[in-house]
C-alpha cells in the first residue's frame, strides 16, 4: 500500500457483509487503511482457514451465521459484497445512526491511482475488459485488469502496483453501491434478462447499471448500445460525452466468433481511442488476443464432434448468442439454476441450428415447457450423462456446445467448475 494511505480511516469502524474475494480484499484493505473491522459471513464454510488465520493476524473480527442488528451497531461503514441486497442489510441498522453503505468497488476507488475503463453490462463484460486491457499492455501501458472478473480492485490498492489504467469489470451488484466512483471512460454492452433473483424488476437492474455513468462529467466517454439510444438518450443519467456503438466487421479474430463479439470489439475500440488507440493497433492486438477460458473456449474434437465450453454463459441472451455463433448443427447442453429470460423466443433459432437439446440438473421443467416439440429433447441429472445421450445421436460435423443458460448452483461451486468439467469429460472420451 502506498505510504501515504496508511491510518488514512484510523477510528472509523466499518463492518464487511460476505467473505468472498471481494469481501475479502474489502477487509483487508479496511484494515490496512486504519479502520476496525469486523467481516460477517452467513455461512461458515465460507471463510477459509488460511483467510481466517491471515485476518486474525490482522486484527479483523470474523462473525459467522445469521447477520443480526448488534452486529452493526456502532458501525461507520458497511462495504457490502456482491449479491448481498443493501434492502435486507440496511433493515438491520440502528434506525437513528445508520451507516454508509457501499461496494468494495466504491471503497477501493476512493484510494486507486489511474485512469479507469469500466466495463459493464448483462453479456460479454469479461471479454470486452480482457480485450481492453490486453490492448493497452500491447501499447505500452502498465494495466491493471479486475473487479469483478479475477482480482478486486482492493487487492491492488493494497498491492502499492503503479497503473496507468485500471481496466474494471462491474457488475450491476458492484455499481449500485458506488455513491463517488467515477470512470473516465464507461461502457454499457447491452442488456439483457438477468440476476431477477436480486433486482426488484428490469428498471431496477437497469438503473444499477446505469449508476455507474453518474458521476460522470462533461469530458468524460460513454460508451453505449446503438439498440437503446432512444431509451438512454431520454433518461439524462450522465454527463458524459455519449457514443454509441453497433456491431461491424471492421475487426476479425477467429478467437472471437459470432456477431456479439463484432459489437464486443466495436465497444471496446471505441472505448480505447480515449487512450489514443487507433484501429491499427487494434489489428495488431487481436492477433495475439487470447479469450478467457470458458466464454466459448474451443476444447478439442473428438469423434468428428468439437466441443465448445461457454460455461460462463448464465442467461439466456448469451446463449442466443452462442447459437448464432455457429453454422455447424449444434448439440445443446443446458439447464442449472434459471435466473430468467425469453426461452420460447429461442424456438426458431433452435429449429435452425441445434439437432439435439440435453438438458441436466435443476430447471428441467422451465425448459421443457418452452422447447418440448421444437427439437429432440431430453434430460439427465449430470452432465456426464447428458454428454452420453447426445453423444447417441452426434453425426459428424456437430458441435457439443456447453451454453446452459442458467446459474451453476445446482450441481457447481462456480461456472469454472462447471466448465472443467466438460473439460474432463471430453479427455475421457478422447
Amino acid at each position: 500500500m502506498r505510504e501515504e494511505l496508511k491510518g488514512r480511516l484510523a477510528g472509523t469502524a466499518a463492518a464487511v457483509v460476505g467473505a468472498g474475494r471481494s469481501g475479502q480484499g474489502a477487509a483487508l484493505l479496511l484494515r490496512a487503511l486504519g479502520a476496525n473491522v469486523r467481516l460477517l459471513e452467513a455461512k461458515a464454510e465460507n471463510v477459509s482457514a488460511d483467510f481466517a488465520a491471515r485476518a486474525t493476524a490482522e486484527g479483523i473480527e470474523i462473525m459467522t451465521g445469521p447477520h443480526l442488528p448488534e452486529y452493526f451497531e456502532g458501525m461507520d461503514m458497511v462495504v457490502l459484497s456482491p449479491g448481498v441486497q443493501a434492502g435486507k442489510i440496511r433493515a438491520l441498522f440502528p434506525i437513528d445512526a445508520a451507516p454508509e453503505v457501499i461496494s468494495e468497488l466504491e471503497l477501493s476507488g476512493r484510494y486507486a491511482k489511474g485512469r479507469v475503463l469500466a466495463i459493464t453490462g448483462t453479456n460479454g463484460k469479461t471479454t470486452t475488459t480482457a480485450l481492453c486491457a490486453h490492448v493497452l499492455r500491447h501499447m505500452g501501458l502498465r494495466v491493471f485488469e479486475g473487479g469483478n472478473i479475477g482480482t478486486p480492485l482492493a487487492d491492488h490498492v493494497l498491492s502499492g502496483d503503479e497503473a496507468d489504467a485500471l481496466v474494471l469489470e462491474v457488475s450491476s451488484f458492484q455499481a449500485q453501491n458506488c455513491t463517488t466512483f467515477r470512470p473516465e471512460v464507461a461502457v454499457l454492452l447491452n442488456l439483457s434478462v438477468d440476476h431477477q433473483d436480486f433486482h426488484a424488476d428490469m428498471e431496477e437492474y437497469l438503473q444499477a447499471k446505469l449508476n455507474l455513468f453518474a458521476r460522470m462529467e462533461d469530458e468524460d466517454l460513454a460508451v453505449l448500445p446503438a439498440e437503446m439510444r432512444d431509451d438512454l438518450e431520454s433518461r439524462h443519467f450522465t454527463r458524459a460525452r455519449l457514443h454509441f456503438f453497433e456491431a461491424t466487421d471492421r475487426f476479425e479474430c477467429d478467437r472471437l466468433p459470432g456477431a456479439h463479439n463484432q459489437a464486443n470489439m466495436e465497444a471496446a475500440f471505441q472505448a480505447l481511442t480515449r487512450f489514443g488507440v487507433t484501429e491499427r493497433d487494434m489489428r495488431e492486438a487481436l492477433d495475439t488476443f487470447v479469450q478467457h477460458p470458458h466464454r466459448l473456449e474451443r476444447v478439442g474434437e473428438t469423434r468428428g464432434v468439437l466441443f465448445i465450453n461457454d460455461s460462463k454463459a448464465t442467461t439466456v441472451a448469451s446463449l442466443k448468442a452462442a447459437l448464432e455463433a455457429f453454422d455447424r448443427p449444434i448439440l445443446l447442453l443446458a439447464g442449472g439454476k434459471y435466473k430468467g429470460g425469453d426461452l420460447e423466443a429461442l424456438a426458431p433459432l433452435l429449429k435452425r441450428r441445434v439437432r439435439a437439446v440435453c438438458l441436466f440438473g435443476d430447471s428441467r421443467e422451465v425448459f421443457e415447457k418452452a422447447w418440448t416439440g421444437i427439437v429432440p429433447l431430453g434430460w439427465e441429472p449430470n452432465m456426464q450423462r447428458a454428454v452420453e445421450w447426445l453423444m447417441e445421436r452426434a453425426e459428424q460435423g456437430d458441435v457439443m456446445l456447453l451454453s446452459p443458460a442458467t446459474a451453476s448452483y445446482d450441481l457447481y461451486n462456480n461456472y469454472k467448475e462447471r466448465g472443467e468439467d466438460l473439460r474432463r469429460i471430453f479427455r475421457e472420451l478422447s
